[in-house]
């Protein structure tokens, strides 16, 4: 389709004034061992080799340039923001080379590597927790707005909601795509982006749609994250939380215009982990977790077009943030997602064929009906659904506190003391992963694609272990 394999092309290197002026003209680069023979052609676009190391330097520098032009960034400002590392870094590079000091809000479940790259270039970081929702004052987003609140002459770049961020990869990533097809003389067919802010999808997915028009466009979602089901049906689902980063949300982000995207697919960590760490060692593309997952579902079209298709995926960001996470074995199987933890086996295999049946709640049902469940079938925890999917789960001991403080009745609905699911599985999730999930709730709900298959608590865990592990 174009390009010669193994041929290196010496070139003259441009001489730049300052490193803002590397961003861009990233390579585009063909996989040549994870897919097949009779499988369409992929060509990843290597955003980790960015200076920041991530594809979020090109809308960065974009925002803050347009800022400063317009006087909204002066001598003496400070630039706040709330970030999964990547955006920080860009933000911070420029900031650097233009003499601004930075303060960045970030969950605690990203790596130590993003913390300290941003304390690297001299930024103050301040981490928040994750599993909060968005409007939470202790998330990371109303932090970053508190802060800039308290900092008089401040700038937020609010990438989140920023139209900037679109108009970004409109004018700076989309063209750049386009001119990297149409020199080596292809033409896409598939554009697959991951799902986080929106921006790169938007800007660049909506740019190539006009140039290449029967182009289509798949939106990567990881599991736990509300775009796929708001594409879907137009409603939000319950979020939980996953390990990949960079990817996905909790919220609806104004920087994500759903009308360019001709589907949606979800990966897993699993999924996302296993194929970021199959391009290093089999393709040489050191990129991150949110890279594993939009080429997790760039092969999979791959397979399903075949020969003579050509597919567009995005590589946002560097392996180089990921070491201490999952390029490292131990931190692998521990997280169940590496051998040889795995041979405990599946959820699937510890529900075996008979599943027992699932008693649940809707957010309407009375706290007086949810008691009647709990004590005819003597259980502690009853899911909570809406349509199919589950969407919170109702704990007895919630229940119990909120009636004896006189903050809820019994004939009023349990919708003021559902609590969001902090435990989700899937029936690929490995057996050794419960017992992590385990400590954040009493019990870990199982989802067979978007729909309730099972609930498991600890004595579930404990009555199969018995039956397959030797005890000494």
């Amino acid at each position: 389709m174009g390009i010669a394999r193994g041929c290196y092309k010496p070139a003259t290197m441009p001489v730049y004034e300052n490193i803002l002026q590397a961003v861009g003209r990233t390579p585009l680069v063909r996989l040549n061992h994870i897919t097949g023979p009779e499988d369409a052609a992929v060509y990843a676009k290597c955003e980790f080799m960015n200076p920041g190391g991530a594809i979020k330097d090109r809308m960065a520098m974009y925002i803050l340039d347009k800022a400063e032009k317009a006087g909204q960034i002066k001598p003496g400002s400070t630039i706040v923001e709330n970030t999964s590392g990547n955006t920080g870094a860009g933000v911070a590079l420029w900031a650097a080379v233009k003499g601004y000091k930075c303060v960045f809000t970030m969950p605690d479940k990203m790596s130590p590597e993003k913390i300290n790259t941003l304390k690297a270039f001299g930024a103050e970081v301040v981490v928040t927790p994750t599993n909060v929702p968005a409007e939470d004052p202790r998330s990371y987003y109303e932090t970053a707005k508190r802060l800039h609140r308290e900092m008089p002459g401040s700038f937020m770049l609010n990438q989140y909601h920023n139209p900037d961020n679109i108009e970004a990869h409109y004018k700076l990533t989309g063209p750049e795509l386009e001119k990297d097809c149409r020199d080596a003389g292809l033409t896409p067919d598939f554009f697959v982006s991951g799902l986080g802010t929106g921006g790169t999808m938007s800007g660049a997915g909506k740019y190539l749609k006009e140039k290449f028009p029967a182009l289509k466009n798949i939106g990567v979602d990881p599991d736990g994250s509300v775009y796929l089901d708001y594409f879907k049906t137009k409603q939000l689902i319950q979020p939980h939380v996953y390990k990949v980063e960079g990817i996905g949300e909790d919220m609806l982000c104004k920087a994500m215009d759903f009308s360019v995207l001709d589907d949606v697919r979800r990966v897993d960590d699993k999924q996302s982990f296993t194929m970021a760490r199959a391009m290093a060692r089999q393709e040489g593309l050191f990129a991150g977790g949110s890279s594993g997952s939009a080429m997790h579902v760039a092969v999979e079209l791959a397979k399903e077009l075949g020969k003579g298709k050509l597919v567009l995926v995005v590589l946002p960001d560097s392996g180089s943030r990921y070491i201490s996470k999952f390029f490292s074995d131990e931190w692998m199987k521990d997280n169940g997602f590496l051998d040889p933890i795995d041979r405990l086996g599946t959820v699937a295999d510890l529900l075996g064929g008979a599943r027992p049946p699932v008693h649940t709640v809707r957010a309407t049902d009375t706290a007086r009906h949810a008691v009647d469940l709990m004590k005819k079938h003597g259980i502690s925890q009853l899911p909570v659904l809406e349509g199919q999917r589950p969407v919170a789960m109702l704990h007895e001991v919630d229940l119990l506190q909120a009636l004896l403080d006189g903050r809820h009745k019994l004939g009023e609905p349990i919708s003021a003391v559902m609590k969001p699911i902090a435990g989700v599985v899937t029936l690929r999730t490995p057996v050794s992963r419960l017992k992590e999930l385990f400590a954040t709730d009493h019990v870990a709900i199982v989802k067979d694609g978007d729909a309730l298959a099972a609930i498991l608590t600890k004595i579930d865990l404990i009555d199969w272990l018995g039956t397959r592990v030797a005890i000494r």
